[in-house]
């Protein structure tokens, strides 16, 4: 499913473009594909030059930008899907294949990354027909744990804690299944980084890691690039695991009814509304969370409170992800 957009050709050097001045092309992989990009990013594995199944381009965007009150606006069409935040830049997802970007005055290439690699990346693999959740994901002896939670439940931070005891990870803030069978979901590795509020960071230290600068003071969490502990291969879907805060390291089964509800609401799509989901997107979306709840055990996670108790919840997908599941 998700190679069904071809490569686009070898990507050259882009003019510049109404006073943006011309950019080198940058080679990486991400998500299974080859991205062609005029925005450096450091997160992503470089690769040689080649055939590029996305190109992000740097230049003019022809589109409303936000005022300052506003801050944000957002734009879903069938073939395209338009966001801008005043404070960082403009966004133009075109057919799953191409992001143009057009920076705020003054802002930087690691700025630009945050929304780029997280809500604008998450659009285009939706796009390309995988569904993505808002998520972390694990490899625990080649099987993959997906960890959804609302925000402050502990996701990258229960990612993290298995990290340390010898696991890989697969992808961190948004996780893309691919669905080619639906009887064996897969999950597709992302890129080697992980962010990180501080205290978890300091509870949890990452020796493969080199932590990057803070890019901008609103943004608490760091940047962790990891060097090894990464999957780099599709692995299959063994559980996903709604994260709450609890009093002990605690684990109960979701029959599918309360599944479903769940997947939907922390699909990324599902966080731009209704109007993200035009056309026959609103139907696919809906059999893919279905396939998903149908097909993969789902269950609440409690995880201690406490970061000195972290090791409890990891003893405790250890053993789970042990067994046959």
């Amino acid at each position: 499913m998700m190679p069904r957009n071809g490569p686009l050709p070898l990507a050259p050097h882009y003019p510049a473009v109404a006073g943006v001045p011309e950019r080198q092309c940058h080679f990486y992989r991400a998500y299974g594909l080859t991205v062609a990009s005029d925005v450096t990013l450091p997160e992503l594995e470089p690769v040689e030059p080649a055939a590029a199944d996305i190109t992000i381009a740097v230049g003019a965007i022809d589109m409303p930008k936000p005022s300052p009150q506003a801050a944000t606006t957002f734009r879903f069409e069938p073939d395209r899907q338009y966001l801008a935040w005043h404070a960082v830049g403009a966004f133009l997802i075109s057919g799953g294949r191409r992001i143009d970007v057009e920076p705020a005055p003054g802002v930087d290439d690691a700025l630009l990354a945050f929304p780029l690699l997280g809500p604008v990346m998450a659009l285009l693999l939706h796009r390309r027909g995988l569904l993505v959740l808002h998520a972390s994901a694990i490899a625990v002896a080649g099987k993959g744990a997906i960890f959804m939670g609302d925000k402050g439940a502990g996701k990258s931070t229960t990612a993290s804690a298995l990290i340390r005891a010898g696991h890989e990870l697969l992808t961190d803030d948004v996780v893309a299944l691919d669905l080619s069978n639906p009887d064996r979901p897969m999950i597709v590795p992302g890129f080697p980084q992980i962010k990180l509020a501080a205290d978890a960071a300091a509870a949890i230290p990452l020796g493969q890691a080199e932590v990057r600068p803070q890019v901008h003071p609103a943004i608490d969490k760091m940047q962790h690039r990891l060097h090894g502990a990464f999957s780099g291969s599709v692995v299959p879907v063994a559980r996903i695991y709604v994260l709450e805060r609890g009093q002990r390291a605690a684990m109960t089964p979701l029959p599918a009814i309360a599944a479903l509800p769940a997947i939907i609401k922390f699909s990324y799509v599902t966080r731009f509304g209704r109007a993200a989901l035009s056309g026959d997107f609103a139907a696919m979306h809906l059999r893919q969370c279905s396939a998903i709840a149908n097909h993969v055990g789902v269950c609440r996670l409690e995880v201690p409170a406490g970061l000195d108790r972290i090791g409890e919840a990891v003893a405790l997908l250890e053993r789970e992800l042990a067994e046959d599941v």
